[in-house]
């Protein structure tokens, strides 16, 4: 239980939730910090250990590194939002960039694979797929990938 800011009664938990809208220049300077506000939002939701120093930081990363080098591909003039959702249960986390989008299913790519160990694309999208629980992308006023991860205990 949370106490509400008048302190009268508490605040079940379970009903509270924190949203963060967060803008950026494609600048991977940000990246840091953004990752920083997120994972400390999960930690007071008693995320797990693991999942606030590896899944979330990890995946998070990836997206926003993706979105400000291959979806803006780097212009200045160009954006990223990042949305996180968090509850008790879960977080979701939009990253939205100003690119025309991909074809997620085309890019997920096995790296461990023989044929990819070269590659050097993919890797991030595949982190992102093993590190959430799901991993979604669409387009809404831009390019949009979605991340869920269920708080575990």
């Amino acid at each position: 239980m949370v106490r509400s800011p008048d302190q009268a009664a508490p605040v079940p938990v379970e009903r509270l939730h924190v949203a963060l809208e967060l803008e950026i220049p494609s600048d991977v300077r940000f990246i840091e910090r953004v990752v920083e506000l997120v994972a400390r939002q999960c930690e007071q939701f008693r995320f797990t250990a693991r999942q606030t120093t590896l899944n979330i930081p990890v995946a998070l990363t990836e997206a926003i590194s993706n979105a400000i080098l291959r979806g803006n591909e780097e212009s200045a003039s160009k954006r990223v939002q990042v949305k996180a959702d968090v509850t008790e249960a879960r977080l979701v986390l939009e990253v939205l960039d100003e690119g025309v989008g991909f074809d997620l299913e085309a890019c997920l790519v096995d790296p461990t694979l023989p044929e990819n160990v070269i590659r050097e694309d993919g890797r991030g999208l595949f982190l992102m797929a093993q590190l959430m629980d799901t991993v979604e992308r669409f387009t809404s006023f831009g390019n949009v990938v979605r991340m869920t991860l269920r708080r575990h205990d």
